[in-house]
């Protein structure tokens, strides 16, 4: 699994804002989708949203509207700015990218270590 670094979390006030950002370190070929997952607690890690290497992206009902996704393919970092925060966001964020480490290799998920964001009064 290549190394991911996510920074960027942190506690918030309902109506705030946050950016967290990750970046795909170590020795890659090729970096397809990347995306941004959360785990709230005691429930399953769920796609927040992705972005593909050509710009595409989908993002979860809940969040559109709210959670913009961009992604720097030269430098092989994405970012999710987060706005408009409720309680109901609070969890800890998990990146997510799919990358092969040599040329023809399948692309197989890496994920970042996760960062908490708490949204509370």
């Amino acid at each position: 699994q290549v190394p991911l670094v996510e920074s960027g979390g942190g506690s918030v006030r309902p109506g705030d804002s946050l950016t967290l950002s990750c970046v795909v370190t170590g020795n890659i070929f090729l970096v397809g989708g990347m995306g941004w997952y959360r785990q709230a607690p005691g429930k399953q890690r769920d796609l927040v949203a992705d972005i593909a290497s050509d710009g595409s992206t989908f993002y979860k009902n809940s969040v559109k509207g709210r959670f913009t996704i961009t992604r720097d393919n030269d430098k092989n970092t994405i970012s999710l700015h987060m706005a408009s925060l409720g309680p109901e966001d609070t969890a800890i964020y998990f990146c997510n990218a799919k990358i092969s480490t040599y040329p023809y290799g399948d692309l197989n998920n890496s994920w970042g270590q996760g960062t908490q964001v708490t949204v509370s009064s």
